[in-house]
């Protein structure tokens, strides 16, 4: 039996163990060994059934199974996305990386503030709409930012296009003057099917309201720029990043253009010191202290030990409210996998299906089941100190109340034998997540821990975070479809079509 199977069994033989109100009677510092503060936010992992012994056998795990030298290797540029023979060097876009790395994406940063210097200036003519065509990575990171923090900027009204139903599109063209719209194509290989489907859409709305040159109005995101320029967008308008970022890891290289756009370029860079704060809290806390790390443990004991199919995501702040589609993609797209690096079958499972909502609403919808239901599903509260409004501080304070004794009943239950319909079992665990404020740089924090989380776990199951080979047989069945018909797919499926397209 080697190492890490030896720490995994000592971890596996806790599938029961004390209830939460037990751990919290007997450990009375439970709460400051189990809260960690960095970067304006406090993670507080206390309403887990993480203990000394957990902690102590996951810190074994680590060991066996190579952390530390893994974690360097990510920074330091090496071939850690082994399936593709190639590095992960979305650190390296906030200045954490090899150096040549590094002053690469500082390179493309300072064209990428040039060009919305001179979009700023009018050298495009007037520019009020940005229209971002985009899916996945391209367009999830850059909606979260725009409609957390930039609900005041008030520099430009924003659309981001990811659907292929035309109905999306259509919306933005409805709101938008195409002689004032800037269009935005955020394709890593500037070949997606549905990106490029809206892009020639755009196109034709503008040339369809006059505009002489459509083209003229396109600004490119991509790590194919030879592509783009083909495709007719000019080379100084194409802004590149580099092969080694993952779309799902994206939003801080030029994909992240619309929101350095229409937040400012200030914004921008805070949004990347923030995340770089918590890059140097990743590499340099000790393993018992590091946020990330933690999270990982506890995310893994719940779904491997306990055997939780899920984990909830509840943001207590509407500025948030995209977030947890946000982290469905990132967590699921890169350790949702079944094999490990050495393409052998892990045995045990991978990433839980994420899954949430938002704040009080949730509450009314679906706490129903975490609090009484069949099915253990660790829960995550996150959640701002200072609001976001200038109403009534009521609001605010009802908002958070709600979000703390929501994970207080998780924990305590309510026992009730007379009346079973009204019991609360209680001992669901929950943690933590308090924002001092929602300001860039503790957004880019935030993602940060999120992004080096979800690579914790992936070095501890022995998988790959950066490969997604899971999203592309849809996609090469629809070219299927669309290429050679349908005689040799199943009946259904041959219904289905006739019946919707003929």
């Amino acid at each position: 039996m080697g190492d890490s199977e030896a720490a995994w069994r000592t971890i596996e033989a806790r599938a029961s163990g004390p209830a939460l109100a037990d751990l919290f009677a007997a450990e009375p510092d439970r709460v400051s060994r189990l809260t960690i503060e960095e970067a304006g936010i406090r993670f507080d992992f206390a309403k887990t059934h993480l203990d000394a012994d957990l902690l102590g056998g996951f810190l074994k795990l680590a060991t066996a199974m190579d952390f530390t030298a893994k974690r360097d290797a990510l920074f330091a540029g090496e071939a850690v996305n082994v399936t593709e023979g190639r590095a992960a060097e979305h650190s390296a876009e906030r200045g954490h990386g090899a150096p040549e790395s590094v002053a690469i994406a500082r390179g493309l940063h300072a064209r990428m503030r040039a060009l919305i210097d001179a979009i700023e200036a009018e050298a495009f003519g007037p520019v009020r709409h940005i229209l971002h065509v985009g899916i996945g990575g391209s367009a999830l990171g850059p909606n979260l930012l725009v409609d957390a923090l930039g609900r005041d900027a008030g520099r430009y009204d924003v659309a981001i296009v990811s659907n292929v139903d035309g109905t999306a599109l259509e919306d933005a063209f409805d709101r938008f003057d195409p002689g004032a719209t800037l269009l935005v194509i955020a394709s890593k290989t500037f070949t997606t099917t549905e990106t490029m489907l809206n892009a020639a859409s755009a196109l034709a709305w503008m040339a369809e309201s006059g505009i002489e040159d459509p083209y003229g109005r396109v600004v490119a995101l991509t790590a194919s720029p030879d592509a783009a320029v083909e495709w007719g967008v000019d080379e100084t308008r194409v802004l590149p990043f580099s092969e080694s970022v993952g779309g799902r890891y994206s939003l801080w290289s030029s994909i992240g253009f619309p929101a350095a756009l229409a937040l400012g370029w200030e914004a921008f860079e805070e949004l990347l010191e923030g995340a770089a704060a918590m890059d140097r809290h990743f590499r340099l806390a000790p393993p018992e202290a590091n946020a990330p790390l933690i999270a990982a443990f506890v995310d893994l004991y719940y779904a491997v030990v306990r055997r939780a199919e899920t984990r909830a995501v509840f943001a207590y702040d509407e500025r948030l409210r995209l977030l947890p589609s946000y982290l469905q993609q990132l967590e699921m797209e890169s350790n949702g996998k079944s094999v490990n690096v050495e393409g052998e079958p892990i045995g045990r499972p991978s990433a839980p299906i994420t899954w949430g909502g938002v704040g009080t609403d949730a509450q009314h919808a679906v706490f129903q089941l975490l609090h009484q239901g069949t099915h253990l599903v660790p829960v995550e509260f996150v959640a701002v100190t200072e609001p976001g409004h200038s109403l009534d501080e009521a609001h605010h304070r009802a908002l958070l109340i709600n979000c703390f004794a929501q994970g207080a009943a998780l924990m305590a239950g309510k026992a009730n034998p007379g009346d079973p319909a009204r019991h609360y079992p209680g001992d669901r665990p929950s943690t933590t997540i308090l924002l001092d404020r929602l300001d860039p740089g503790r957004l880019g924090a935030l993602l940060a821990f999120y992004e080096q989380r979800v690579f914790a776990n992936a070095v501890l199951l022995g998988i790959n975070p950066f490969d997604q080979f899971g999203v592309e047989l849809g996609k090469e069945i629809a070219r299927s479809i669309e290429q050679e018909g349908t005689e040799r797919f199943d009946a259904s499926t041959r219904a289905l079509i006739e019946r919707a397209l003929g």
